[in-house]
């Protein structure tokens, strides 16, 4: 019990150190993201219980918050319904030197909505063939996109929902939606595979995280996020993530077991 307490300790000093220098580096990286007026936006996808909001956290911690921007959409209200489906995500893009992160994103509509009935098969299909071109167009508009996909085992959403719903500080995060995630997991792996196969192209290619260990998911986000993004003073070394936890999707990952079944 000694040894692994220790060693657990051992871990956590590890990765709080890790963080902090990598958070150290985004900060370089903002004040570039400034300087130049760039325009960049995260996606961040994946299970639910997977990470996302923790993930998220961290990444911003120390940031500033005035171009920093974290958007999570609610439920569509009736407008939202009757309008364009892109539309109510296009007021939140970024403007010149702000960094904004979707949690969750206009991919719900191949996730949750395909999978719970929330929208007809005609909306499914004209969104897997028109979602390429609007990334395309956000792309030439000038706006870096980044688009990650938290990964989870069936066995961990399930320690993870049952952890929710006991903890009192996460009673927020509990819905009829989490509830029905174990239930449905063949349907939303499915659904996750089209999205992939459908969705995958050069101009905004997805980025799996294989995300069981949530601190090595948290680090190896950041890692591949400064990775892919140009600033002054970068510290090389430290930057290169690892590339079993964090990999550009391939099918071959489906069959291997590197993206959970």
């Amino acid at each position: 019990m000694g040894k692994k307490h220790d060693d657990e300790k051992k871990s956590r000093r590890e990765y709080k150190k890790t963080l902090r220098q990598l958070q150290v580096e985004l900060v370089k990286l903002q004040n570039h993201i400034i300087k130049h007026d760039e325009r960049i936006l995260v996606i961040i996808e994946g299970r639910d219980a997977g990470g996302k909001d923790g993930t998220i956290k961290r990444i911003i911690q120390h940031l500033s918050p005035r171009e920093t921007r974290t958007v999570a959409l609610g439920k569509p209200s009736d407008r939202d319904i009757s309008c364009w489906y892109f539309q109510r995500y296009t007021a939140h893009l970024p403007a010149a030197q702000e960094l904004v992160f979707f949690n969750r994103s206009w991919y719900n509509r191949c996730g949750v909505e395909r999978v719970m009935g929330f929208c007809t098969d005609e909306q499914y299909h004209e969104f897997l063939e028109t979602v390429p071109g609007f990334e395309q167009m956000l792309v030439r508009s000038g706006i870096k996109l980044l688009k990650y996909y938290l990964d989870i085992s069936r066995e961990e959403q399930q320690k993870r929902l049952k952890q929710r719903q006991e903890d009192p500080l996460k009673q927020w995060k509990i819905s009829p939606i989490d509830k029905a995630a174990n239930k449905y997991w063949d349907e939303y792996s499915l659904a996750r595979n089209i999205m992939f196969a459908r969705t995958h192209h050069l101009n905004a290619p997805w980025t799996v995280v294989r995300a069981d260990d949530k601190r090595s998911a948290r680090i190896n986000v950041i890692k591949d996020l400064l990775f892919r993004l140009d600033y002054k003073g970068k510290d090389e070394a430290l930057v290169l993530p690892d590339s079993d936890i964090v990999f550009n999707y391939a099918e071959s990952y489906l069959e291997n077991g590197m993206i959970a079944p």
